[in-house]
C-alpha cells in the first residue's frame, strides 16, 4: 500500500499544464517580435541554428522531472509490515440526551450545546482510552462506535442536534442497554457509561438497566443537566406549549439520576456552567484497572522518496544537456 506522508505537495502537479501554456505564449510573443524586423521566414533563415522543436523537447523533459520531483517531495512510503499494537485504558460510552428539553437555556447557549462543548473538551484530554457516543430521546442510536479516533469523535459530536433521533421522549433505560451492547468484545473490566441528561424519564426503568449493567461489571455515571426550577423550551422562535396551550417547563430530575448512578456503582454530578461534571467522573474512571486492547496496524513504512528524486535529477540533467540550437547531426531537426 502506497502512502504519502506529505500529500499536500501533490497539488504542485497541477502546475504542469501551465508550463506548456506559458511556453506557447512565450513562443507566440517571440514570433510577434520577429515580425517587427521583417518576414518571419526570412528572419528564420538568418538564425538557422535555432530549433523550436528542441524547446518543446526540453519542456517535456523538465515536466517529467518536475513530476517525479513532486512525487519525491510528497514522501511516498510503502507499509513494511503489519504489527499488533497494544494500548491500555478504559472504554467509555457517552450517552447524550438529544430530546427537545435539551434546548432549554439553563446554560449558554442551551443544555445540548453546553454538553457537546464539555464532551469535546473531554476528548481533547484523552490519550489511549476508547470512546463511543450514543444519542437518545424516545429511542437510542449509536452515533459513533467505540474508537480511539478522537478526530472522528469530535466530527460526529458536532453534527448532533435534537433532530438526530426522530422519536421524541426520554428513554434512559434503553440508552443504557444500547451502550452495553456497544462495548468491544475485548473489553471486560474497565468499562463505563456516562449518561448526560435532564433526567425527565418518560419511557422505561433506567434504574433497572443501570443495576443490570453493574452486575456485568459496567459502571454507570450520570450528569444532571438543567435546574430544579426549570426553564421553557424555545422551538422555532417560540416557546413550546402543551396541548392545553400552556408553556412547557422542563426541570432537572436529580432523584432519578442519583438512583441510576447508585444502582450502576457510579457517581452522580450536577452540571454547572464552569465545571460541567465530566472531570470528577473521568478521575473516578482513571482509578479503574486499565484494560489492554490490541489492534493490527501498519507500524513501519519504507521511505521511497529518494528513488523518485533520483529519477527527477536524471531528467533535469538531461534537459540541461539539450540546448536550444540544432544539432549538427540533425537529431532534432524540424
Amino acid at each position: 500500500m502506497l502512502n504519502f506522508a506529505q500529500s499536500q505537495y501533490l497539488l504542485l502537479l497541477l502546475l504542469i499544464p501551465f508550463f506548456f501554456v506559458i511556453q506557447a505564449l512565450v513562443l507566440k510573443m517571440r514570433r510577434n517580435r520577429i515580425r517587427k524586423f521583417g518576414d518571419e521566414a526570412l528572419v528564420s533563415q538568418l538564425m538557422p541554428s535555432y530549433s523550436k522543436g528542441k524547446v518543446w523537447v526540453r519542456l517535456v523533459l523538465f515536466s517529467i522531472g518536475f513530476f517525479f520531483f513532486v512525487i519525491g517531495l510528497s514522501r511516498p512510503q510503502i507499509g513494511a509490515k503489519l504489527k499488533e499494537h497494544e494500548t491500555k485504558g478504559a472504554e467509555i460510552m457517552i450517552v447524550l440526551d438529544v430530546s427537545n428539553s435539551m434546548l432549554a437555556e439553563d446554560y449558554s447557549p442551551n443544555r445540548l450545546e453546553r454538553a457537546k462543548l464539555a464532551i469535546s473538551r473531554l476528548v481533547d484530554k484523552l490519550r489511549e482510552d476508547r470512546i463511543g457516543l450514543i444519542v437518545f430521546a424516545g429511542n437510542s442510536f449509536v452515533q459513533l462506535p467505540i474508537t480511539t479516533d478522537y478526530v472522528s469523535a469530535k466530527m460526529f459530536l458536532n453534527s448532533i442536534t435534537t433532530g438526530s433521533v426522530p422519536v421524541q421522549g426520554t428513554a434512559i433505560g434503553e440508552a443504557i442497554n444500547t451502550a452495553m451492547r456497544s462495548f468491544s468484545v475485548q473489553s471486560e473490566k474497565s468499562r463505563a457509561v456516562i449518561v448526560i441528561t435532564d433526567g425527565e424519564n418518560h419511557e422505561d426503568d433506567p434504574v433497572a438497566a443501570a443495576k443490570q449493567a453493574a452486575e456485568m461489571g459496567v459502571r454507570v455515571y450520570t450528569i444532571g443537566v438543567g435546574s430544579p426550577e426549570g426553564k421553557p423550551i424555545p422551538m422555532d422562535g417560540e416557546l413550546l406549549k402543551d396541548k392545553d396551550g400552556e408553556i412547557v417547563v422542563t426541570r432537572l430530575d436529580e432523584k432519578v439520576l442519583q438512583d441510576v448512578a447508585q444502582a450502576g456503582n457510579g457517581l452522580y454530578v450536577r452540571a454547572g456552567n464552569s465545571e460541567f461534571g465530566l472531570n470528577p467522573i473521568i478521575e473516578n474512571i482513571d482509578r479503574m484497572e486499565d484494560e489492554k486492547y490490541s489492534s493490527i496496524v501498519f507500524e513501519e513504512y519504507d521511505e521511497q522518496f529518494m528513488y523518485f528524486l533520483g529519477i527527477a535529477l536524471f531528467f533535469f540533467v538531461l534537459e540541461m544537456l539539450i540546448g536550444d540550437r540544432r544539432s549538427k547531426r540533425h537529431l532534432f531537426n524540424r
